[in-house]
Parts: C-alpha cells; sequence; structure tokens
C-alpha cells in the first residue's frame, strides 16, 4: 500500500481539477483500506490515518475554491 505524506498547498494547486478529483478518490480508498487494516491489525504508525484525513480535507478544499472561483465567473 502507498504511503500518504503530507500534500503541499504549491503541490494541490498545481493540480488538474481532473487529477484533483482523482486524487481525492484515491485518497479515500486508501483511507478506507488504512482502517479496515487498523481493526485488523493495528498499523505501526496510526498518525497516518489522520494525515491521510487531512489530506483529503486539504484537496476538497481546494476543489470547492475552484467550483467557487468557477461559478463566479459566469
Amino acid at each position: 500500500m502507498k504511503q500518504s505524506s503530507r500534500m503541499k498547498k504549491i503541490e494541490i494547486k498545481d493540480l488538474t481539477t481532473k487529477e484533483l478529483i482523482e486524487k481525492i478518490q484515491d485518497e479515500k480508498l486508501m483511507l478506507t483500506k488504512m482502517k479496515l487494516n487498523h481493526h485488523i491489525n493495528p498499523l505501526d504508525n496510526p498518525m497516518k490515518i489522520r494525515h491521510t484525513r487531512r489530506n483529503i480535507a486539504r484537496l476538497l478544499t481546494e476543489l470547492r475554491a475552484r467550483q467557487l472561483k468557477e461559478k463566479i465567473k459566469r
């Protein structure tokens, strides 16, 4: 399983909207797997769950900001 690392704002802003949506889906899937694995066999570092959850929040925040910016332009 791929390890989740903290994404920086610059890295997130450089993603296209399509890449952003794909990344959100990947991170959510990874979070679900990590939670399930953690219940069965505790993870070495349970903080990975928190970092993944916060990455998802960062990605969703950027996506929402883009949606609002798009709405204002219309």
